[in-house]
């Protein structure tokens, strides 16, 4: 069916798909790299603990099923070996239904990670990683032109992690309304990056600039991703130049990076789309059914997003297929960083050898320059 499909978003799609196996790469290494200390059996919230109390239908993870630290090791080892090849393109070269296993692979793996990571993995873009992961499962390959509902189910996402971050702003710390935030943001924020210092003693007609701007691309841009091309290329244009805006002022993970790769999805790049035979019928069903089940789970964030109560990144599903998102609804005015001491004498004293331990991502020694972190 001619009306299901869109050839021209074929450069568009590949561009999201690699940038999105990036994403995804570097958040199963980060999981690789640190999940003893934060969960291990030995962590500061071991897994065992959490799903000898939760259920499974609370938190579906493989690691309600069987939990070690070798095991959890393998699991994200296997999400990165995934990435890796999804990145390398491996599913253009797989028949449409195992691509699309091997797209589901990740958001199956990365869910069991997020499900049982409590406070560690309680932020927004971690589900925000997962329900972009979730629509590109259905986007499909080579072998089909991406779906048009799947393209404007990337949309609605978009649209609703920058209005979502509009709307609590405006409803939130009243800095936001008389355009003072950024007086104080840039210095407060929670891990500045190594240009933070210069942002934040940039004139303050420069921050009021930065605030009234950033106001236009979340509250009125992101309207325009609806509109027909190429207005829509120039609002997501706008939404990743803001977004590498903040990428270059301080470290938040790959919220930044995950909303620019969904943004890529908007474009419109120039390419010639080769031609594939019409998508096959199960696919069409399928991709339907699930557009069905996400605009009907859509009416929980659209009923937070116009609430006076409007709460930022929540998930209404354990499966985290539609969710709420939003930053910074209040920016604090001081900076306290909580020095931890150490000493290893077996019985402390207030004359012990105490010696600090230094985060390497957060404020510490003022001489000391901070560093790039993220993503």
């Amino acid at each position: 069916m001619d009306w299901f499909t869109a050839p021209g978003y074929w450069m568009s799609r590949l561009v999201f798909q690699r940038a999105l196996a990036g994403v995804y790469l570097v958040a199963f290494l980060t999981a690789a790299l640190q999940f003893r200390a934060l969960l291990g059996e030995r962590g500061m919230l071991p897994i065992p603990s959490f799903t000898a109390r939760v259920p499974f239908r609370r938190a579906p993870s493989l690691f309600q099923l069987h939990y070690s630290d070798r095991f959890f090791a393998a699991c994200a080892g296997t999400g990165c070996a995934v990435s890796l090849a999804l990145l390398a393109g491996l599913d253009n070269r797989l028949p449409l239904w195992a691509a699309m296993s091997l797209w589901l692979l990740p958001w199956a793996l990365y869910l069991s990670i997020v499900n049982v990571g409590q406070t560690w993995y309680a932020f927004g873009w971690e589900s925000l990683l997962l329900e972009v992961g979730f629509l590109a499962v259905f986007l499909g390959n080579d072998d089909v032109a991406p779906p048009v509902v799947v393209l404007f189910l990337l949309r609605w996402l978009l649209f609703r992690v920058e209005f979502g971050a509009g709307l609590i702003k405006m409803r939130g710390d009243p800095c936001w309304r008389k355009l003072t935030c950024l007086d104080h943001h840039h210095e407060t924020q929670p891990m500045p990056g190594p240009l933070s210092w210069f942002f934040h003693h940039l004139p303050k007609p420069a921050h009021r600039v930065e605030v009234a701007a950033n106001h236009v691309t979340q509250l009125v841009v992101p309207f325009l991703v609806f509109a027909p091309q190429p207005v829509a290329t120039g609002a997501a244009s706008l939404m990743i130049v803001t977004q590498l805006w903040l990428v270059l002022s301080g470290n938040f993970s790959w919220l930044n990076w995950i909303t620019i790769v969904l943004a890529a999805s908007v474009l419109r790049l120039p390419a010639d789309a080769p031609s594939v035979p019409d998508a096959p019928p199960w696919y069409e069903v399928l991709v339907l059914a699930v557009a069905a089940l996400l605009v009907t789970l859509s009416h929980h964030p659209v009923a937070n997003m116009i609430s006076r109560r409007q709460v930022m990144n929540r998930s209404f599903d354990p499966l985290h297929l539609v969710n709420t998102y939003g930053a910074f609804g209040s920016v604090s005015r001081l900076r306290y960083e909580v020095v931890i001491e150490g000493t290893a004498d077996e019985v402390p004293r207030e004359d012990s050898d105490w010696r600090e331990y230094e985060f390497k991502g957060k404020p510490g020694d003022p001489r000391r320059w901070p560093r790039q972190f993220a993503p």
